[in-house]
C-alpha cells in the first residue's frame, strides 16, 4: 500500500455532519504525533468533492454513519471504489449490530464508538494503516483480522451444509432472525439451532462475526455499489 506520509506524518480526512464534533476530532488528531487532518467534510458528498480537488490524498478517512445527503455507508462504498488506497475507519454513536455490519461490508477496516479515548483512536488509526485492520473487543478483532489476512481460504477448513450456507447468506443481510425463519420456512427455534451451530463451526460469538467470516470466505460479497 502506498501511503502519503510527509515528514513522518499520516494524512487524515474526516466526514461528520456535526461541525463541533468534526472540529474537536480534528484538534484531537492533530495533537497525536504523526497525524495531520487535511480535509473535513460535512457529509460524504462534500468529502468526495474535496478529495477530487485535493493535490494530496489522505491515508485514512474517518467516517460518521448518520449524515445528510450521503451517509457513511454510501461514502465508504464510494471511497472504496474510487480511492482503494485510502483506509477507512467508522466512528459513530451507533453501537448496534446492523451499523457495524453495514460499515464493515462497505469497506471500513475498523469501527469505533464516539466515546472512545484519544489513545484508542490513535491505536485504531495506526493499526489500520500499518496492519490493515483494527481489532477491538467491540467488533471482535480476531474476526477483522480473519477478513483481511491473505492466508488460507476458510472454505478449505470449514464445510457447511446447503441450509447452513443459506442461513449464513440471510444472516449477512439486514433481515431479523424471525424474517429469516419465514424465508427459510423454518421455526425460529430451528434458526436458533443453525446460528449456534455456525457459531461453533466458525468459532465466532456474534452475528457480526458470522458476516465477517462469510465475507472473508467469499461466501458473501462486501457491498461496493
Amino acid at each position: 500500500m502506498s501511503l502519503n506520509k510527509s515528514a513522518s506524518r499520516y494524512m487524515v480526512a474526516i466526514a461528520d455532519d456535526h461541525r463541533l464534533v468534526a472540529e474537536s476530532l480534528s484538534h484531537l488528531i492533530n495533537d497525536i504525533p504523526g497525524f495531520e487532518v487535511i480535509l473535513i467534510g460535512s457529509n460524504g458528498k462534500v468529502l468526495l468533492d474535496k478529495l477530487a480537488n485535493s493535490p494530496t490524498l489522505p491515508d485514512i478517512a474517518i467516517l460518521d454513519i448518520n449524515m445528510p445527503e450521503m451517509n457513511g455507508v454510501a461514502t465508504a462504498r464510494q471511497l472504496s471504489e474510487t480511492y482503494p488506497n485510502i483506509r477507512l475507519l467508522a466512528l459513530s454513536m451507533n453501537d448496534d449490530e446492523t451499523s457495524v455490519i453495514q460499515m464493515i461490508r462497505s469497506g471500513c477496516r475498523g469501527y469505533l464508538l464516539k466515546d472512545c479515548t484519544q489513545s484508542e483512536l490513535q491505536r485504531a488509526m495506526t493499526e489500520i494503516l500499518e496492519r490493515g485492520f483494527y481489532y477491538s473487543d467491540f467488533v471482535t478483532g480476531k474476526l477483522i483480522h480473519t477478513i483481511h489476512k491473505e492466508e488460507k481460504n476458510p472454505d478449505q477448513l470449514v464445510r457447511l451444509t446447503e441450509r447452513e450456507m443459506e442461513f449464513l447468506k440471510y444472516a449477512a443481510s439486514e433481515m431479523t432472525y424471525k424474517e429469516i425463519a419465514n424465508s427459510m420456512k423454518l421455526s425460529e427455534r430451528t434458526i436458533d439451532g443453525y446460528r449456534e451451530a455456525l457459531f461453533e463451526k466458525l468459532q465466532v460469538k456474534s452475528r457480526v462475526g458470522l458476516v465477517l467470516f462469510a465475507i472473508r470466505a467469499g461466501w458473501v460479497k462486501a457491498d461496493r455499489t
